[in-house]
């Protein structure tokens, strides 16, 4: 009997987006739910070599360490990406670290129409005290129980990458339902901190109302959707954020 799963996928890429870019592997780990209702990392993990039917740029074999002639011969992901995506069985929804990168290559098309759970966004609301939130700082930071440190390794292949951000998944679910995290995941990320500019590296809350409207109206949608979540906190100032970014697409 399969057991209901969420399955973490990472992919190595060419570049950031496609069609100018291509996948050259993807790696997958599932997260599957125990009957005593508790999320476990499972034993069914994988990685495949793909042809991204172009050249890696030397740039992205530096971060990977995948060359051209590791992925000659290899299938095209069209044909590849179907049978990862939507294993027999189904899954619940499909997961990644910063996941609207995946999906740019994984359409809803190739993934059935699967909903995503996004691990930076949840990690943000879940453990606002980390000092950073990518994948690796996280893992040293949480040190998650049973992660084995060779099978997570190295950094940037797909099937460890994609092993090490399942046990921040497991964790996440044991402390928050899968409701709760698709929802978080459909939102824009809410940053404990202010990431950027004068007031870098405060809370929300220490920030003046002047700087939150003009982070109400940033360019990037979570510092925008963090910096209107605190004014929604205080009641301050709602009208005036609504209305700015109508008023200045006219300049």
């Amino acid at each position: 009997m399969t057991l209901p799963r969420i399955r973490v996928i990472d992919l190595e890429t060419t570049g950031s987006r496609p069609p100018a870019h291509g996948v050259c592997e993807i790696g997958w780990q599932d997260v599957v739910l125990h009957p005593s209702g508790r999320w476990q990392v499972d034993e069914e993990r994988g990685a495949i070599l793909v042809d991204p039917g172009r050249p890696i740029p030397p740039v992205t074999m530096a971060v990977h360490h995948i060359i051209d002639a590791d992925v000659a011969g290899a299938g095209f992901w069209r044909d590849t990406a179907p049978p990862v995506l939507r294993p027999e069985g189904g899954v619940l929804a499909l997961a990644a670290h910063r996941a609207s990168f995946e999906q740019r290559f994984c359409t809803p098309n190739l993934a059935g129409g699967a909903r995503w759970i996004c691990t930076w966004k949840c990690a943000l609301r879940l453990w606002p005290g980390s000092p950073s939130f990518s994948n690796q700082v996280l893992r040293y930071w949480r040190m998650p129980r049973g992660l084995d440190r060779e099978t997570g390794l190295p950094v940037h292949r797909a099937m460890p990458d994609a092993y090490v951000t399942a046990h921040h998944l497991r964790d996440m679910l044991n402390q928050a339902s899968l409701a709760q995290l698709l929802a978080w995941s459909d939102a824009p990320g809410l940053l404990p901190r202010v990431p950027a500019g004068p007031d870098r590296g405060k809370s929300w809350s220490e920030v003046n109302e002047e700087a939150l409207q003009r982070l109400a109206r940033d360019r990037d949608e979570d510092m925008r959707f963090s910096a209107e979540t605190e004014l929604r906190r205080r009641g301050a100032g709602l009208e005036r954020v609504v209305a700015a970014p109508a008023q200045g697409s006219l300049l």
